[in-house]
């Protein structure tokens, strides 16, 4: 890719709705171009099973995500691994500034930058995190193995963290601050059943306590939401699995957002609240944040955009950039 480069569909993002974006950008002969990030395939690549995408019983979320990259690639979409430091949405060609230097303009543009793990901001997490304090079973299960571990949290992200962790630590305890669980009931009821699961109701976390040469986990400190009373146990690792948070920061002074950063599009679209920006995936849906509805998502956006277009060519709207340049003034 060369350092200017203008397309007539960027798509930022990757993961389901990004490369299904893609895929029927390309279909429609649009020449997308995206760009994945550092981490091609965004959650997804974190995660084991999946069994709940239509017409696979069971597979590896990585695998599934090279195969959405390799179909993207086939169909003719450009696939570009950088990151967009910058997005000005303020004129059209809209522009696209990336981390290698290069400048991207668009006529429209796709946001597929998902959403990212949440923490509990505690010092003592910041501290020992990556030494102890993960926010990734899948990343991090393996070095626990035969050893006790506690997990954060009480939905479906917590749940299947725990059972996760289950393959290789002699015990996994969950906290959850309340007395129930959020997660499907399928999940639970596989939680419930494992031996190796304690569950600690009622409870928060308040510290995590551990050594500091070398720098490493041994503890937690759990503080009872009822009586405030304060309970340590003896733990060698912490997952924090209490959610995600939307990938809004390119567009958080430019595109309304709702409930905590996640992208605002109209009823029934992706279009987002500036025409030629359009949303897709968990960077918009705070609701059902399942892989199958991001596809869905990347291809709705993919439509939008691709009638949008369609629109501007078929009236023959000039270039906004030009029509924004200042009157001059009569020369004499």
């Amino acid at each position: 890719m060369s350092d200017d480069t203008h397309v007539k569909l960027l798509i930022i993002g990757s993961g389901p709705a990004g490369y299904t974006a893609a895929v029927y950008g390309a279909r429609a002969m649009l020449n997308p171009m995206l760009i994945q990030g550092m981490q091609p395939g965004g959650q997804l690549t974190i995660t084991t099973e999946v069994e709940n995408w239509p017409g696979e019983t069971e597979i590896q979320g990585p695998d599934l995500m090279v195969k959405m990259e390799s179909h993207a690639r086939a169909m003719g979409a450009e696939v570009v691994t950088d990151i967009v430091t910058k997005l000005d949405l303020g004129r059209r060609p809209f522009t696209a500034e990336c981390d290698s230097g290069a400048r991207i303009t668009a006529d429209a543009v796709i946001l597929a930058t998902g959403a990212q793990a949440r923490w509990l901001g505690l010092p003592s997490e910041e501290r020992f995190k990556g030494f102890g304090v993960s926010a990734c079973a899948t990343c991090d299960g393996f070095f626990y193995r035969g050893r006790e571990v506690l997990v954060v949290g009480g939905g479906n992200t917590a749940v299947e963290e725990a059972l996760f962790l289950t393959k290789f630590a002699s015990k996994v305890t969950l906290v959850h601050r309340r007395d129930s669980l959020r997660a499907e009931k399928i999940l639970q009821n596989r939680l419930f059943k494992n031996p190796k699961v304690e569950i600690v109701w009622d409870h928060e976390l308040a510290e995590v306590t551990g050594t500091e040469d070398p720098l490493g986990v041994s503890g937690a400190v759990l503080t009872s939401v009822k009586d405030g009373g304060t309970r340590r146990i003896a733990v060698d690792g912490v997952f924090i699995a209490i959610g995600h948070a939307p990938s809004s920061e390119l567009v958080k002074d430019q595109l309304d957002l709702h409930s905590g950063g996640y992208v605002k599009v109209e009823a029934g679209s992706t279009r987002t609240s500036i025409p030629g920006v359009f949303a897709a995936g968990d960077l918009t849906d705070h609701i059902y944040r399942q892989a199958v509805t991001s596809a869905g998502m990347g291809c709705m956006a993919a439509l939008d955009a691709e009638a949008w277009l369609a629109e501007r060519d078929e009236a023959g709207e000039p270039d906004p950039a030009g029509a924004e340049l200042p009157e001059q003034a009569p020369a004499g």
